[in-house]
């Protein structure tokens, strides 16, 4: 929400007055103003199946003026306030678009109770994309997640994986091996989960790690490491074989993946 509520017509919808980065969920504005977001990406994507309605990093949710009032009322909390604003976007794009499928980033859910998560509604709305771009994830913590998310009521997760950015905020090179071992990691998420439950995997490419910061790799030199991804979860691992098809791919006489090139 930062490029919007950066501006001053629209500052009025911040959560916090001070912050750009998150939208006050209590306002009828702030739906209107997502609703008119969606509007606008449906009218140049038409034929979608799914739309990304992100809710991931809300550091600041609950602590507005608004927000505290409403948390002092009986049995509300910042979960409760956070699965409130998904429903309600989720329910807005569905209304308007019912073949459309939100997916939303799952780091807001992660840490709340099975109880909570079913109880809210949302896991008959909504798609979570479980994120990590490290390249020693917790395979055995994903796991368990999935299977949590599916006792919720989620039919469907996504995975997110980085192709580019994510190691350093004013990262220059793309770190190859750092993002193949990433998508090595997800597959073994994937061979261990139940085969019905995954619908799908983004490579994610960064261009920077928030709307004020600086930009990190730029697409050019992030191509190699792009294809080396794919190829990667194309073939289901990595290999002499799948080097060999990247460098003939992009007509590069040797790929490294562990070193940076010219």
């Amino acid at each position: 929400m930062e490029f919007v509520l950066k501006h001053r017509e629209f500052a009025h919808l911040r959560e916090v007055k001070a912050l750009p980065n998150a939208l006050n969920p209590h306002k009828e504005e702030s739906l209107a103003l997502v609703k008119a977001m969606i509007d606008q990406v449906m009218a140049l994507h038409e034929d979608l199946q799914w739309f990304h309605i992100g809710c991931d990093e809300v550091y600041y949710l609950g602590e507005g003026e608004e927000s505290k009032q409403w948390l002092q009322q009986q049995d509300n909390t910042p979960e409760k306030l956070c699965l409130s604003h998904i429903k309600a976007v989720a329910t807005c794009l569905a209304s308007s678009y019912p073949m459309v499928t939100p997916i939303v980033w799952d780091d807001m859910l992660r840490g709340m109770s099975e109880e909570t998560l079913a109880e809210s509604g949302v896991p008959q709305l909504v798609q979570p994309m479980i994120w990590d771009y490290a390249a020693d994830i917790n395979v055995e913590g994903k796991v368990q997640l999935i299977e949590k998310y599916r006792r919720c009521g989620f039919s469907k997760v996504w995975f997110a994986s980085a192709f580019k950015g994510a190691t350093g905020v004013n990262q220059s090179l793309t770190l190859i091996g750092h993002h193949l071992r990433n998508q090595l990691e997800w597959l073994q998420v994937a061979s261990r989960s139940p085969v019905d439950v995954l619908e799908g995997i983004a490579l994610t490419g960064w261009q920077r790690y928030d709307h004020f910061s600086v930009l990190c790799e730029l697409l050019p030199v992030a191509i190699p490491s792009l294809a080396v991804c794919l190829q990667a979860l194309k073939n289901g691992g990595y290999s002499e074989k799948v080097k060999e098809n990247v460098e003939n791919l992009l007509g590069m006489s040797n790929l490294e993946v562990d070193t940076f090139m010219r």
